[in-house]
C-alpha cells in the first residue's frame, strides 16, 4: 500500500489512539472490529502507484485521487458521495536579511484531506510542514478527536490558517522595512524591491483568498460529514481566515502606495537633478558668452585697447554670475 509514502498510520477509538503499529494493509479489518473507530493516514508526496491501493481500499473518487497525486490545485472543497475532499494551500515564510529584487519571500505547498466514514487521509506536497504537531495536539484532546474524521479536517485547516497569520506578521515587517527605505532621506532606488514584494504578495494572496468559499461551506452545517460539534470550531477557523484576507488586502493597497511613492520620488529626484544641471549651465553661459564676444578678433570693439578692459569684463561677468547664483539658490535650484 505504498508504505514508503506513509508518514503515520493510526487507529482511533472514542478519541484515543489504539496502541501498537498499524500497517496500512490492515486498517480496513481493524476498523470493522469495533464501532466508533477511524483511521488517520498521513502521506507525503505519494506517487500514483503508492496511492492507488489506498484509493481503492477507501473507494476514493478518481478525480480526487488524481488531484491528490499531481497537486498544483486551487483551494477547494469537493463532495464525492460520503467523502469530503478539501484542498488547502500552505504558505511558508522564507527567512532573509532584506528584500531584494530577486528575494523569495514565501513558499507554497499543498495539503489534501479526505474525510469519509471511518477514515481521514491527509496528503502533503511541497513545502507543507509536517503535521506531527497537529496529530499530537489533537490526540491530547480526545473529546474533540472522538467526533471522528471531521476533527482531523478541522485540525489541519486550523493549522494552515494559523500559518497564514504567522506569515502575515513576518510579511508586515518586510512592508515596513521597504516603507522606511522609500521615505528615508537617503537616495535609493527601491522600485525593483517593491515590485518583487508585490509579486510575492500576489502568490500569498492566491493561496489564501480562494479558501474562503470552502470554509464557508463547511461552516453552514449542511454537510453530514461535519458534526455540529465541529462546525463551531470551523467558524473560528473561518474568522481567522477572514483576518488573514483583510491583512493581505491592506498589504496589497499599502505596497501599491509605496510603489507609487517610490516612482514619484524618483521622478522628483530626476527633476531636481535636471534643475541643478540647468542652473550650472546658465552660470557657465555668462563667461562663455563674454569670451565668445571678445574672442571674435574684431579691430573695433568697446574697451578693446583700454588698460582696465580685461578686469572690467571679469568683474562684470563675476557680478552677473553671483547674481544668477543667488537667484537660483533662493529658488532652490542649487
Amino acid at each position: 500500500m505504498g508504505a514508503r509514502a506513509v508518514v503515520d498510520c493510526a487507529l482511533y477509538e472514542n478519541g484515543r489512539r489504539l496502541p501498537g503499529e498499524v500497517a496500512p494493509s490492515e486498517v480496513l479489518r481493524r476498523i470493522d472490529e469495533a464501532p466508533g473507530r477511524f483511521v488517520w493516514i498521513g502521506l507525503y508526496q505519494p506517487t500514483a502507484e503508492q496511492f492507488a491501493e489506498i484509493a481503492a481500499a477507501f473507494d476514493l473518487h478518481p478525480l480526487a485521487t488524481e488531484d491528490a497525486v499531481r497537486a498544483h490545485q486551487r483551494p477547494k472543497l469537493e463532495r464525492y458521495g460520503d467523502t469530503l475532499f478539501l484542498v488547502l494551500k500552505t504558505i511558508t515564510y522564507v527567512d532573509h536579511d532584506k528584500v531584494t529584487a530577486t528575494s523569495e519571500i514565501v513558499d507554497t505547498g499543498e495539503i489534501m484531506v479526505f474525510a469519509g466514514p471511518g477514515f481521514a487521509i491527509v496528503v502533503r506536497h511541497g513545502s507543507a510542514q509536517s503535521l506531527t504537531g497537529v496529530r499530537r495536539d489533537l490526540e491530547a484532546a480526545p473529546e474533540l478527536l472522538a467526533l471522528g474524521p471531521a476533527a482531523v479536517l478541522h485540525a489541519v485547516a486550523d493549522h494552515v490558517v494559523d500559518q497564514y497569520l504567522e506569515v502575515a506578521d513576518a510579511f508586515e515587517r518586510d512592508v515596513e522595512e521597504l516603507e522606511s527605505a522609500v521615505f528615508s532621506p537617503e537616495r535609493t532606488d527601491d522600485a525593483g524591491r517593491i515590485y518583487q514584494l508585490k509579486r510575492e504578495l500576489l502568490e500569498f494572496k492566491r493561496a489564501v483568498v480562494p479558501l474562503g468559499v470552502p470554509l464557508q461551506r463547511l461552516c453552514e452545517g449542511t454537510l453530514p460529514q461535519v458534526p455540529a460539534g465541529i462546525v463551531a470550531y470551523l467558524r473560528d477557523v473561518a474568522d481567522h481566515h477572514a483576518q488573514a484576507k483583510e491583512r493581505i488586502a491592506a498589504f496589497d493597497e499599502l505596497v501599491g502606495g509605496i510603489l507609487a511613492a517610490s516612482i514619484g520620488r524618483l521622478s522628483l529626484q530626476q527633476n531636481t537633478d535636471m534643475r541643478r544641471i540647468s542652473a550650472w549651465a546658465a552660470l557657465a553661459a555668462v563667461p562663455t558668452m563674454a569670451a565668445g564676444v571678445y574672442g571674435m578678433n574684431f579691430d573695433h570693439m568697446p574697451e578693446l585697447r583700454w588698460t582696465y578692459g580685461y578686469p572690467a569684463v571679469v568683474l562684470v561677468v563675476a557680478t552677473v554670475c553671483v547674481f544668477i547664483f543667488r537667484a537660483f539658490r533662493r529658488n532652490d535650484w542649487l
